[in-house]
């Protein structure tokens, strides 16, 4: 049967073409002209052609202005048919759905998923040169820079910007700091007030040239990459009777309010009990203080110590060095690294949700293990560490952040932490009682450059990735692990698997991310019917064609190289149909 209004069409050739195809009415008719009748092999068919419809057969000129007719009526029946298509109705299958209704809650959370999603990972070294690295923040919706806190170079502590768009490290310190020198001391932390592009402040946390831990507040200067060094303003500050365990984090919460970690004074096994000591002593603890209600501070009326015994600052207790540790900025968690003493290193989790007046243990227990339990609580009043490792894997932890930048997805809500003495990497997943997904990172984040040895803090950009400081003087990122792919060089069919980057740096074309020089990809094209490329000589190409109709000079839809995509061109792929 032929087409309803295309008499020309009613010939028995046509008995044989499914319908749904572009083919029909428009290239087989030519198909006939061009190969059928005129080599002679179907004369009996050809002699069945209506008289009227020899047009087809008249000059190229005729036969073009036929084409583009037919042709335009048979895209008008291609998208009819893909339209029923896609509203086919569904077969009834005879239940009713009432009867089988999504999946319902259980009343039982399902299990945590207890592997990741297996995003490789590696690491990239960003900046060489700092010294004495120990921490990288940014200022809130800051992302086109970071901020390096650099312990001490002499008796200088300083603040070193990064620009992330430039790649370079501004020659200029953002602030210069006069520091104690000795063991641990120096300058420790950095943390910029919420409303620091309205208000310019900023806090640091550092041991003075007297030894003691001084938290003073700055503001920016005009120039947005260099703080006014003359606008410091005295917080609070902490007598230190050794020169070790000075703590030095700081930062704010999602209530707005400043923590401040401090250690437990120093020498070793606490001496002076300041840890449990919750009167008149700053030391060992974590403090929240409202730089914003009075000055030089006010205390949140909802701290644990209010009206009762026990310094007013103090948020929580029992700490003997939090080293590194850091809000996770959606749900509001505190993770606190908290180094130990001769056998164990902690990580210790306060949720969002808690009131403070967590005791944590020291110097009663290191880790959930006795150390020295005189005089103190029962074990079970202090709240244990949620994670912990032996000093057979370490000596010193190093806490670390939660990932919740953009650039790897399924890392999101993953722990990262160190250990300064062994250079190992870990991350871990929390699900508020369990850990799991605990994975050994450190072969993963191999650097490009360099090594990640003695690691002495993390940070976080705007963004939220991840940094990680090497006090030897390097920055470096965490990264999704590029992924190689087929390399075409040249056009005799060379292929090589490599990176992007590096492939197009070498003027050579990348077929993607995972592709493989066995795919074939980089092979000289033998069939260039195939004009998409994708194995098969079909109705996409034609599409191909007719989207790039008229005069197309070296095209790909230019198939027979003429210059112009024309009804030659689609002969030509006709005359391929199939598997090229």
């Amino acid at each position: 049967m032929g087409i309803e209004g295309y008499p020309c069409l009613n010939i028995p050739l046509f008995q044989k073409i499914p319908y749904r195809t572009i083919l029909q009415p428009f290239a087989v008719v030519l198909r006939i002209y061009e190969v059928e009748c005129r080599l002679g092999v179907a004369a009996q068919i050809c002699r069945s052609i209506p008289p009227q419809c020899m047009i087809l057969f008249g000059s190229k000129q005729e036969r073009t202005m036929f084409a583009r007719t037919i042709l335009t009526s048979s895209l008008i029946g291609l998208c009819i048919v893909g339209a029923g298509m896609a509203i086919k109705p569904e077969t009834h299958t005879g239940q009713d759905p009432s009867k089988n209704p999504a999946l319902s809650h259980t009343g039982q959370d399902p299990a945590p998923v207890r592997a990741l999603g297996s995003a490789a990972i590696s690491s990239t070294r960003l900046i060489t040169g700092l010294a004495r690295p120990v921490q990288v923040v940014a200022p809130p919706n800051d992302f086109e820079r970071i901020f390096i806190v650099e312990q001490r170079s002499g008796s200088t502590g300083r603040i070193r910007i990064f620009n992330l768009v430039s790649g370079t490290l501004n020659s200029t310190a953002f602030l210069s700091l006069s520091v104690s020198t000795s063991s641990e001391q120096g300058l420790l932390g950095l943390a910029f007030h919420p409303n620091y592009a309205q208000n310019g402040y900023f806090y640091v946390n550092y041991t003075a040239s007297n030894g003691d831990t001084y938290i003073k507040r700055y503001s920016v200067s005009a120039n947005p990459d260099v703080a006014d060094s003359g606008s410091g303003y005295t917080i609070m500050t902490i007598d230190q009777p050794y020169s070790n365990h000075n703590g030095g984090w700081l930062g704010f919460g999602p209530d707005g309010y400043l923590y401040i970690g401090t250690g437990d004074g120093g020498s070793g096994g606490d001496p002076g009990n300041r840890g449990q000591d919750i009167t008149n002593q700053k030391l060992g603890k974590m403090l929240r203080i409202d730089v914003d209600g009075g000055s030089p501070y006010a205390i949140p009326s909802s701290n644990p110590f209010v009206g009762v015994t026990g310094d007013d600052e103090i948020w929580a207790y029992g700490l003997r060095n939090p080293w590194r540790c850091g809000f996770d900025r959606e749900t509001g968690d505190l993770w606190i690294g908290d180094v130990g003493q001769y056998d164990w290193e902690e990580i210790t989790f306060q949720p969002a949700s808690s009131t403070g007046g967590e005791n944590y243990g020291w110097r009663c227990y290191e880790g959930n293990h006795g150390y020295n339990t005189s005089g103190c609580d029962p074990q079970s009043s202090m709240v244990g560490p949620v994670w912990e490792y032996s000093h057979s894997y370490g000596c010193s932890v190093t806490g670390g952040d939660i990932y919740r930048g953009a650039a790897i997805p399924s890392l999101d809500g993953t722990y990262f932490f160190g250990d300064y003495c062994t250079s190992k990497i870990w991350s871990f997943r929390f699900d508020g009682s369990a850990i799991y997904d605990y994975q050994d990172r450190t072969s993963e984040l191999v650097p490009d450059a360099g090594s990640i040895s003695s690691i002495s803090g993390f940070g976080q950009d705007a963004a939220g990735e991840i940094y990680i400081c090497d006090l030897g003087g390097e920055v470096f990122k965490i990264i999704p692990l590029p992924s190689t792919g087929a390399c075409c060089i040249g056009t005799n069919g060379t292929c090589i698997e490599i990176y992007e980057s590096n492939c197009n740096n070498g003027g050579g074309t990348w077929l993607g991310a995972d592709t493989v020089c066995d795919d074939g990809g980089c092979d000289p094209n033998n069939c260039p019917q195939d004009v998409n490329g994708d194995g098969e000589v079909g109705i996409s190409d034609l599409l191909s064609l007719i989207d790039d109709w008229g005069s197309c000079s070296g095209c790909a839809s230019d198939v027979n190289n003429d210059g112009v995509v024309d009804v030659t061109d689609i002969l030509e792929v006709v005359g391929a149909w199939g598997p090229c």
